[in-house]
C-alpha cells in the first residue's frame, strides 16, 4: 500500500520541488510554454510522461504545472493522475480566434464601405478606456485619415469611441471619464460630462456616432458599434475623412451605410444587437 502511494505521488504531485535558479524567470516561462504545447499535442499526460517528453526533471515540471493550474491554464485529474489543458487556456485561445475572425471578416465589409462612400474605413476596439485601431482600408482620395494598427486614442474624441460609449452602462462611462479625463483636442471636443452625455444619448438613438472635428480640425468621422453573441459592444467600424466631404446633408445617408456595415460584421461574427438598438 505504501509503495503504491509513493508511486502515485511520483506520477502526479511530488512533495519535493527543486527551487528555480535565481534570475531564471524567462527560462521558467519558456519551460511552461513547452509544457502547455506538450499537453495541447497529447490532450492529457501523467507527470512522468510530460517530464520525459519535455526533458525536464519531474519536480521542476510539477512546479511549473502547479503555477499554471493556479491560473486555470492546466488541470489535474486525481482519478487518473493526469494533467490536461485548463479552461483558462481555452478562453485565451478563443479570444485570439475571435479577434482574428473579427479582423478577417471585417475586411470585405470595410472594402464595400469604402467603395460605397469613397472614404477610409476603420476597425477598432476599446481597451483600458481607450480606442485601439486594428485595421484600416484606405480610400483612393488624396486627402484621407490614417490610423496605424495599434494606435490608441481617447474614446470621447473618437467616432468609434463614442459609438461604444453610447452602448456602455452609465457606470462604465463614468469610470472611463474618471480614468482618462476629457481633454480638449480642438474647439469642438466634448470636454464636459454633460456635453458627452447628451451626444451619447443622440448617438444611441440614431445608431451611429459623429466625430465632428473633435479630434482633428477639418476631419469628421462616422462610426457604429459591433456586438458579440451576448449583445455586448465589442468593436466599432467607421469612415473618416475631410469635413468638406462630410457635409451636413450627407451625414444621415453616410450614417445609415456605416450602421449597416456594423450590423453586417455583427452578423458575420455570430453577434446580435441588443433589443431596442438604434
Amino acid at each position: 500500500m505504501a509503495e503504491r502511494q509513493v508511486r502515485r505521488r511520483a506520477r502526479g504531485r511530488p512533495r519535493t520541488v527543486e527551487p528555480e535558479a535565481q534570475g531564471a524567470t524567462v527560462k521558467a516561462l519558456d519551460r511552461a510554454v513547452v509544457l502547455l504545447r506538450a499537453l495541447a499535442r497529447g490532450g492529457k499526460a501523467t507527470l512522468s510522461d510530460l517530464a520525459a517528453q519535455t526533458e525536464m526533471p519531474p519536480s521542476s515540471a510539477h512546479r511549473l504545472l502547479a503555477t499554471l493550474a493556479a491560473h486555470g491554464l492546466v488541470e489535474f485529474a486525481d482519478a487518473t493522475q493526469e494533467w490536461m489543458i485548463g479552461v483558462e487556456a481555452f478562453r485565451i485561445g478563443s479570444a485570439f480566434v475571435q479577434r482574428s475572425n473579427l479582423v478577417d471578416v471585417s475586411r470585405e465589409v470595410m472594402r464595400r464601405l469604402v467603395d460605397e462612400t469613397g472614404e477610409t474605413a476603420n476597425l477598432a476596439i476599446a481597451d483600458d478606456g481607450e480606442v485601439v485601431f486594428l485595421s484600416q482600408v484606405d480610400t483612393q482620395n488624396p486627402i484621407r485619415a490614417f490610423f496605424r494598427a495599434g494606435t490608441r486614442v481617447h474614446m470621447h474624441s473618437s467616432g468609434i469611441g463614442k459609438a461604444l460609449l453610447s452602448e456602455f452602462a452609465p457606470r462604465r462611462v463614468e469610470q472611463i471619464v474618471a480614468q482618462r479625463g476629457l481633454p480638449a483636442f480642438t474647439a469642438k471636443t466634448l470636454s464636459t460630462p454633460d456635453a458627452l452625455r447628451a451626444d451619447l444619448e443622440e448617438t444611441r438613438r440614431r445608431g451611429w456616432s459623429l466625430d465632428d472635428e473633435e479630434r482633428f480640425d477639418g476631419m469628421r468621422c462616422i462610426a457604429a458599434p459591433i456586438f458579440n453573441a451576448y449583445g455586448e459592444p465589442v468593436a466599432g467600424v467607421s469612415i473618416s475623412g475631410p469635413a468638406v466631404r462630410f457635409g451636413d446633408r450627407a451625414l444621415a445617408g453616410l450614417g445609415a451605410r456605416v450602421r449597416r456595415a456594423a450590423d453586417d460584421i455583427t452578423r458575420l461574427t455570430g453577434g446580435a444587437p441588443p433589443p431596442g438598438h438604434g
